[in-house]
């Protein structure tokens, strides 16, 4: 340990407060972020704590360490952090994620954390002047990983933007419809095509029909093919009014869905060696330390790599209820996982966007049979949602529309999964002493200029 670092306790930094019931959070449009035992949960208009902090998860079998940088409220199943000397907050936060709080129990029927086990954790403390270089480091990086969230949110929103236009709200469909009862006699057949065309490429771009034409020829001749894949009919079907010519199918049905295996204890490496076994809390969390892994080979079609785009059906609805993009590398996909196979790229951007887009049904869906906390979508019910499914040519379309932001989305995911590890590895190494953090220059540190 360095010379100018004490040991300590949390017990003598710090107190654990409650967190406090609150009603309607969930729905609230307030200032103040709210937040339970494992991160935000909702809004409210009054804080309960008036700066910002740490949270600490209190009940339930896994209990999260969170960090907000605005005052914020907490719920009655956390505490949150109130410092008894002056310490870098934000230093705090990262020196408790290197602590395991869900080992503490206080022993109740529900897994608790025990604050006076906590008050027992042994801290090693820095000055204050290093505190604020180990978080400023470590900040930066997260920083950066939260700007790339920001991004890859924008990105999402943008293609998801263009799947609903195309493909629920039948945009470019219902503005030939509305061009098609606009048209006068006295056009050309000709002139009515056009017409009806130019329509369908405004819904399309977004844009006006007078700025059409200052867009550059390339992309104006992909708008008039792309908007010529529409057809300019509604028709009935159990769906309701679907694009002429489109299908009714399944949901199971827009990709080939295969289920992860069944793992048992036997197939784990004592030693931690071969290959990482994918379950939900590796999609949320990617590899960690409590990730199991196997030296044993199973069916190909449990193998997964980077690339791959998987579905978590069961658990907690809210929470563990999406579909993901792997970037892990090779390893095996556990069970209450699919994987999803595509005959096209067309097919694969269409039903990422497709689940992405029914995620409040399948959650509701989950929750309808949710038990202990946990529910699940079965293939039963994937098989009865049905959706209205273009042909392939429009797939390819949207394809073409969309790939750029899903790519460079997913080229942020690998950049975040770098940054993440590479704050990992700093941060152990900070936080223990092994790594020093530059010295603070004089004129930082309030004193005078050299010579």
């Amino acid at each position: 340990m360095n010379k100018d670092w004490k040991l300590s306790t949390w017990g003598d930094l710090a107190e654990l407060k409650y967190g406090k019931a609150l009603r309607d959070y969930k729905d609230a449009d307030g200032q103040y972020p709210v937040y339970g035992t494992n991160g935000p949960v909702g809004w409210t208009d009054k804080p309960l704590c008036q700066t910002a902090g740490i949270i600490i998860g209190r009940k339930g079998a896994y209990r999260g360490i969170h960090f907000s940088h605005r005052p914020f409220f907490v719920i009655d199943t956390a505490f949150y952090l109130f410092p008894k000397q002056k310490l870098n907050i934000k230093w705090a936060y990262y020196q408790l994620l290197t602590q395991d709080i869900n080992s503490m129990d206080s022993g109740s029927a529900i897994p608790s954390t025990s604050r006076d086990d906590f008050y027992q954790l042994p801290v090693i403390v820095p000055p204050l002047e290093q505190q604020d270089q180990i978080a400023n480091i470590l900040s930066s990086l997260d920083d950066k990983i939260e700007l790339n969230r920001q991004i890859n949110q924008t990105l999402e929103q943008i293609a998801q933007t263009i799947f609903k236009s195309w493909f629920v709200d039948f945009e470019p469909v219902k503005a030939k419809i509305k061009a098609k009862q606009a048209l006068t006699p006295a056009l050309s057949q000709g002139e009515r095509e056009k017409f009806v065309e130019r329509a369908a490429m405004c819904a399309i771009s977004g844009k006006p029909e007078p700025e059409l034409d200052q867009l550059p020829p390339e992309q104006r001749q992909q708008l008039a093919a792309t908007a010529a894949l529409f057809p300019d009919e509604l028709v009935e079907s159990e769906l309701g009014l679907i694009p002429l010519g489109w299908e009714n199918a399944a949901l199971y049905d827009t990709a080939d869905y295969v289920n992860g295996s069944a793992f048992k204890a036997v197939d784990f490496s004592e030693d931690g060696s071969g290959l990482p076994i994918v379950k939900i809390a590796e999609l949320k969390q990617g590899i960690t330390s409590q990730t199991k892994f196997t030296e044993k080979t199973f069916q190909n079609k449990y193998a997964i790599e980077s690339g791959d785009m998987l579905y978590s059906w069961s658990g907690s609805p809210e929470t563990s209820l999406d579909v993901f993009k792997w970037f892990g590398g090779c390893g095996w996909l556990n069970q209450h996982i699919f994987k999803l196979n595509f005959s096209s790229n067309g097919q694969r951007y269409f039903a990422f966007y497709l689940l992405k887009h029914l995620k409040p049904l399948l959650v509701q869906t989950a929750m309808d049979k949710q038990t202990t906390g946990l529910g699940h979508v079965t293939v039963a019910d994937m098989k009865r949602i049905k959706v209205a499914y273009p042909d392939k040519k429009l797939l390819k379309a949207f394809c073409d529309s969309v790939e750029p932001f899903y790519e460079l989305d997913s080229q942020m995911c690998q950049q975040t999964i770098s940054l993440a590890t590479l704050r990992d590895t700093l941060l152990l190494k900070l936080l223990s002493g092994e790594l020093r953090p530059p010295s603070i220059p004089p004129t930082l540190q309030g004193g005078s200029n050299p010579p």
